[in-house]
């Protein structure tokens, strides 16, 4: 059985923080509480204290479950492929445990600092997200699990490679400029830009995994 280290410690301790925060808050709380925001960045839902605290806890389960889920997706793998990316996928799931944690801090913060605009912060800190992804691209090894899977790569290991690194190249500026242009533009205009850069993201690794696919498998015919 492993220790328990110094770094779990800390992972612990990471993944504690909002709901410390929130016992320490919850005496200046107001009775009603901002549950959901509109693409204007404004709470259009309010809820109760009691409603508010299950959001908290519910939002740290799904970061454990994520981080779990993803650490040890190497020992769940019934294909045994994951386990050539085994580092790349611990550090995937801190950085989500991350930003997980920091996303619900930054929720109780706006709940008791209602001047605070959450989705001022959110767009930027999805764009870092992004960008530390596109930067793990190219360690991501062929598996079922993480990673741009399509028809194409999942059949062809130089397919997945090819369109992995070019995933690098695109999410690591990409994830960037997101952070950079979100924190300029008002909360609207953000939702656009933001939903445009992923769907340019996003399909252009998937097109070009089908192109590399199809141009590779007539050449070896």
């Amino acid at each position: 059985m492993k220790k328990f280290t110094l770094r779990n410690v800390c992972i612990f301790l990471l993944w504690v923080l909002p709901i410390v925060y929130l016992f320490i808050v919850f005496p200046i709380l107001p009775t009603s509480l901002p549950m959901h925001y509109g693409l204007d960045g404004q709470p259009d839902r309010y809820g109760s204290r009691e409603e508010f605290i299950l959001v908290v806890l519910m939002l740290q389960a799904v970061a454990a479950f994520t981080f779990l889920l993803i650490k040890f997706l190497p020992r769940i793998d019934p294909k045994r492929k994951a386990r050539y990316s085994q580092n790349a996928f611990g550090k995937l799931s801190l950085a989500l445990l991350v930003f997980m944690t920091l996303i619900n801090v930054a929720f109780i913060y706006s709940a008791v600092h209602i001047e605070f605009k959450l989705q001022n912060l959110m767009f930027p800190m999805i764009g870092l997200l992004f960008a530390y992804i596109g930067n793990l691209m190219h360690s991501i090894k062929p598996n079922y699990f993480v990673g741009i899977r399509t028809p194409w790569t999942l059949e062809s290991e130089e397919t997945w490679r090819k369109t992995h690194q070019l995933a690098g190249k695109i999410w690591l500026p990409g994830g960037i400029l997101i952070s950079l242009i979100t924190l300029f533009l008002s909360s609207r205009s953000s939702s656009v830009f933001f939903a445009v850069m992923v769907a340019v993201m996003a399909l252009i690794p998937v097109i070009y995994s089908y192109i590399y696919f199809k141009k590779h498998q007539t050449n070896a015919s």
